[in-house]
């Protein structure tokens, strides 16, 4: 059964204060930033709607239904407590938190540094303009935009301590005249402006009941478990409106409620291994896989995933540091920092270790002596080398959906092979009677159908950080037109990496020969990152032919070097 009742935004701000309300473990962090905080306190003051707040209210004296954190002041993260026993009646937010912590912030604190300012010049016909800023001197006083203002200045003012002052004078037209003789205005038309702009912030936030929430008691006839479910349910249909939650965001709050420890292993795992890729998607997702369940749906969630990812911390971490030790070893810790790259071949080098029967401390350390005794090491980089460079694992393209079928395959050889040498053969015959786009015949012949970022990778030495929007015609394709096909134009031979701003600016169109000798300074260390050929004399784009084809042998060596003769 819901009650429900309006409050004044300050009365609310007081209960926060004083921590009656407060946020359960199956919330997720605050992710509003800046701007749409800014639109709420716009709405504020307009007197529109803006959603009322859910919560659970649970008696004094009671062990909570779930851990729980108090609203964060600056934004900063603060982590659930376990709580036996309330010392007060408290109130669980499970909808409306961005909203409520939008406005303690904004009233009351900072975020990332700055606290909230009030304009009042702003045309409040059409808009109440606020802005987040670290000092008052860094504020605009001229609008980009005076389309919608009457006034082409700001007049900014802290939003805290207009809210101190009109609490205590309970008298906007007070506070307004003393803002209208502290700066001497004169002008009538902005003394308006000042005193309709206090109003409009002294009714909405301090006087009027503009928050309405709804107060659920818990059902006294079903017992803990029940009850956490009959929550976590309802949390899950809220997020059908408002600031939606991903599926395994879902995820992540159905197991933190079944375990709040759930909050600090997810968090603080996905900051020591981002350099990894890794993603809460990712993490849930090899959660899954470490139990052998590669296709586990968010409506099957149980406790006992949860149960087995905690009392597994350690084995996790251990797995994750050596995983993260055989990237760097093997050359590709630079490929997977730069984020957005495929992490089902990290799914099973994890599986794989998570099995050895080793301890934490000797996983670890696993990867420390791999030149000479590691068995695993070599086939695991081979394994990893090919797949990437035959973009078995890219989303399309590669005759198969790789997270569905790729991963249940994939999972079927590794679970099978526990404890066992790396079944890198077995893996390459899963490929092969798939049918899928792979082979270990690697010939300059083929350097096109390689996948064409992880091509980049080895033609840079394994060291730059590549983005597609990166990517530059060498010759380019405006005077090449016309004279050859588009796929000799677009092919890999004809492509290299430079700033978006070079490409886009001085280099723009311009035949090759004349970019490399006139603006290139340092030729010679260009011609060396690009793998240019050094004979000039096919820097003419109607030499393009020798040069594709000379680039191409160049290219080649480097998956030579890195592929064929280090695997």
């Amino acid at each position: 059964m819901a009650v429900w009742k309006a409050y004044r935004i300050t009365e609310i701000l007081n209960d926060i204060e004083d921590g009656k309300y407060v946020l359960p473990v199956i919330q997720r962090r605050l992710v509003w930033e800046e701007d749409k905080m800014i639109q709420l306190f716009d709405t504020l003051l307009k007197g529109d709607s803006f959603g009322g707040i859910m919560v659970i209210q649970e008696e004094k004296g009671k062990s909570p239904l779930f851990n729980f954190r108090p609203f964060t002041k600056d934004g900063s993260r603060i982590d659930s407590r376990e709580i036996k026993t309330l010392n007060q009646t408290q109130y669980f937010v499970i909808d409306g938190q961005q909203r409520l912590q939008s406005f303690y912030i904004g009233l009351k604190g900072t975020l990332n540094g700055k606290v909230l300012y009030f304009d009042l010049f702003s045309n409040y016909k059409k808009q109440f303009e606020f802005c987040f800023e670290v000092d008052s001197k860094k504020l605009a006083i001229q609008p980009k935009d005076t389309s919608e203002r009457t006034i082409s200045e700001h007049n900014w003012h802290l939003v805290e301590t207009l809210l101190t002052r009109l609490k205590d004078t309970n008298d906007e037209d007070e506070v307004a005249a003393e803002i209208i003789e502290d700066q001497s205005i004169t002008d009538e038309y902005h003394k308006e402006h000042i005193k309709r702009n206090v109003k409009a912030f002294y009714k909405n936030v301090v006087t009027s009941e503009a928050i309405g929430i709804s107060k659920v008691s818990l059902n006294k006839e079903l017992d803990n478990k029940g009850n956490k479910q009959r929550i976590v349910e309802l949390f899950r249909r809220l997020n059908d409106g408002g600031t939606r939650l991903s599926a395994f965001d879902l995820v992540a709050s159905i197991l933190k409620g079944f375990n709040w420890k759930m909050e600090e292993f997810l968090e603080s795992t996905l900051e020591d291994y981002k350099d990894l890729g890794l993603t809460q998607d990712n993490l849930i997702k090899l959660i899954f896989l470490l139990r052998d369940n590669p296709v586990k749906e968010m409506t099957d969630i149980e406790e006992d995933d949860a149960t087995f990812a905690i009392d597994n911390h350690e084995r996790i971490t251990s797995v994750l540091v050596a995983t993260r030790k055989f990237l760097i070893e093997s050359g590709l810790h630079n490929y997977y920092k730069d984020g957005n790259r495929s992490f089902i071949p990290l799914y099973f080098i994890a599986y794989h270790l998570y099995h050895k029967s080793i301890d934490n401390a000797a996983l670890q350390n696993y990867f420390n002596n791999h030149d000479a005794s590691n068995t695993d090491f070599p086939l695991m980089k081979k394994w990893m080398y090919y797949s990437l460079l035959n973009g078995v694992f890219r989303s399309r393209g590669a005759g198969w959906i790789a997270y569905s079928t790729g991963v249940k395959k994939i999972l079927n050889v590794i679970k099978s092979h526990k404890g066992q040498v790396f079944p890198l053969q077995v893996l390459f015959s899963v490929y092969y009677n798939h049918g899928i786009t792979f082979t270990e015949d690697i010939e300059v012949s083929k350097i096109e159908s390689f996948e064409s970022q992880f091509l980049y990778y080895l033609m840079y030495d394994r060291r730059q950080v590549i983005r597609i929007q990166d990517t530059d015609h060498i010759m380019p394709k405006n005077i090449l037109e016309g004279k050859y096909e588009w796929n000799e134009i677009n092919s890999i031979a004809n492509f290299q990496l430079i700033d978006y701003g070079t490409n886009r600016g001085e280099k723009n169109g311009k035949p090759f020969q004349e970019w490399i000798q006139n603006f290139v300074q340092d030729k010679a260390n260009y011609i060396t990152k690009h793998l240019i050929p050094v004979d000039e004399s096919t820097w003419k784009e109607s030499q393009f032919e020798i040069f594709s084809k000379e680039r191409a042998n160049l290219i080649f060596e480097k998956i030579e070097k890195y592929v064929i003769k280090n695997n």
